[in-house]
Formats: C-alpha cells, structure tokens, sequence
C-alpha cells in the first residue's frame, strides 16, 4: 500500500516539475530584426522567435537583434553583447507592472512603450538607470564601466556615487562600479577615448544600422566617427576600385603636358605670317599720297590715271598750235605769190 503511495507521490512531483518550466517560459516578447547570429537559451533566435522571462540573450561579435516586448518597448542589442530579462510582469491592460532588464555587456537601445515610466528599470554592473517616459543608448564595457546617452524624454542614473539627471538630448553620464561618476554633458566623440572602446555607441556613430523607427533616433553629432568594423568585409574591395577610378584623370593630364608645344606652332609662323604684312605697308605706301596729289595715280585694273590724260591734252594743245602755225605760213605764201 506504502508502495503505490510513493509511486503516486513520486508522479506527481514528475508532473509539477513539468508543469514549472512552463510557467517559468513565459513569452514576453518577440525578435522583430536579427542580424548575423543572435542566441537564446534555447538556442539561435530568428525573426518572429519568441523570448520568456529569465532569458539570456547574447550576439555575437559582429550580431545585432531587435526586439520588440508585448506593452510596445523597443530594444536593440548590438554586438558583443549580453542582457538578462529578469522580471516581467504583465497585466490586462496592455501594459506591465514589472519590466527589469540586466544588461551584464555590450551596447544597446531602449525605447519605453505604453507603461507608466516607474515599471521600467534596467541594471548595470555601474548602477541602476531609471526611465522616465525615455530613449536612450547606453554601454557596459568588460570591466562594468556604463555610459548612457539620453535621445528622448528624461533619464536618472544612481550608482554607489550618487544619482545624476539627464534631462536634454544627447545628455551623457559616465559611470564605473567603484562610484565614480561623470556630470552630465553633452555626448562627443571623445566619449569613445574615455571608453576605451571605438566600438561604443554604434548606434549613434552609424557603425550599426536599425531598422524602423528605433533607427530614426540619435545622432548627437556621433555619426562622423567611423571605427574599423570586424564584421564588414565591404571596405577592402571598396578600396581596389579608387585607384581605378583616378586613372581617367591621370590620361587626360598627359595631354595637358603638351599644351604648351600646341602654341609654339603659332609661335613660329608668326614671322612668316608677318613678313607678307609688312610687305603690304611697302606697297600701299606710295599709293596713298598720290591720290592726294593726283598725279601718277593709277585706277583699279592697271590703266593710267589723270597724269595720262593730262599728257595726252598737252600733245593736243601742242598739235593744234603746230597745226595753227602752217596754215599761217600757209596763208602768207599764198598771199606773197598773189603780190609778186
């Protein structure tokens, strides 16, 4: 009799034990963007896979995920990263009463959904960050160091030094788990130095790209910063095509060179060119002062001008006083033999 009460004992711990891993599996969310490799406890997770309370997810070097939680809170996990969804607490309002992330590495984005801001809280080995209706980046490097960068709406950070207040966009505090804490002041590229990681922020410096509206946030002037990626294997052949791209230029400077021989050519006949111009004064020269005086000028096909004709008249005039002269000697001989 003792027997078949173990057996019946024993099976019904066997089925509580099955019945708790399902209630622990509670789904709160689902993988809306996956890049390169994104895990689960369960394994990679793919676009649509759903993540549960007390889930680990990790990426890989070069991984990127994007999720999107049931009250509408946006979270982007960049690469090398690695956050906990520690508690969860759902109610019927489309909304929870309980949302606490653990981040332990990495970069990430965070955008609050439709819940009261007081239910949002994320942990980090630096302090706690409390959100206030907000979106923010925020870095866990390895040794715990956290910085956060306010994008929207308000932020508190509170560490074992104190709290600080992000109130206006690109707000950024510096935090390490020893206490120390920066003021708050506006986000620059020399953030990435004091992180001792050129990879930080990679949402704002546009090293990683998101997808929808959780992409269309940040900036704060971080966009000109371009750290090496491991994961692009686009930039060695993007280098190969410049030099190909200068060599046009180069063959059209090589005629350039010999530009200046083109106008020594012109160069160089100019004398001959010039010769026959001077010619030209030399004849025109005497012409032109003869007009003036009208002797010896000379009509346009060749024939002789006024000095012909004015010698021509002087012959007449000398033929017609030699003509007048015979007939007078004419009339007086025939005048001397009419006396005789």
């Amino acid at each position: 009799m003792w027997g078949w009460r173990s057996v019946s004992v024993a099976m019904l711990c066997i089925a509580l034990s099955g019945a708790w891993p399902a209630l622990a599996a509670e789904p709160v969310g689902q993988a809306v963007v996956i890049k390169t490799q994104v895990t689960g406890q369960s394994g990679p997770i793919e676009v649509d896979t759903r993540v549960h309370r007390n889930e680990r997810i990790k990426t890989s070097q070069s991984g990127l995920g994007q999720f999107l939680f049931r009250d509408g809170t946006k979270l982007a996990v960049g690469w090398g990263s690695s956050v906990v969804i520690d508690k969860y607490v759902f109610d019927d309002s489309q909304s929870v009463k309980k949302l606490t992330i653990r981040a332990a590495k990495g970069t990430f984005r965070w955008v609050s959904g439709n819940s009261n801001s007081s239910a949002y809280q994320i942990l980090t080995p630096a302090g706690t960050i409390g959100v206030r209706g907000t979106a923010f980046d925020f870095y866990v490097g390895p040794d715990g160091t956290t910085a956060i960068v306010l994008l929207n709406g308000a932020a508190r950070f509170c560490g074992p030094g104190g709290c600080r207040q992000l109130q206006q966009r690109c707000d950024c505090v510096v935090a390490k788990p020893n206490g120390d804490m920066s003021a708050a002041r506006r986000v620059d590229p020399s953030i990435l130095a004091t992180l001792g990681n050129q990879r930080a922020l990679p949402f704002l410096s546009g090293n990683q790209r998101l997808a929808g509206g959780i992409g269309m946030l940040g900036g704060c002037n971080m966009a000109s910063v371009a750290p090496e990626r491991k994961d692009r294997t686009r930039p060695p052949p993007a280098v190969a095509p410049a030099p190909q791209r200068q060599d046009p230029p180069q063959r059209q400077a090589e005629p350039q060179k010999e530009r200046p021989n083109k106008p020594d050519k012109p160069h160089h006949d100019r004398p001959h060119h010039d010769r026959p111009h001077h010619d030209k004064p030399h004849h025109d020269k005497p012409d032109r002062p003869d007009k003036h005086d009208g002797h010896g000028r000379h009509d346009d096909d060749g024939k002789p001008g006024n000095h012909g004709l004015d010698h021509r008249g002087h012959e007449r005039h000398h033929n017609r006083d030699r003509d007048h002269d015979n007939d007078r000697n004419r009339d007086r001989g025939q005048n001397f033999n009419r006396g005789r």
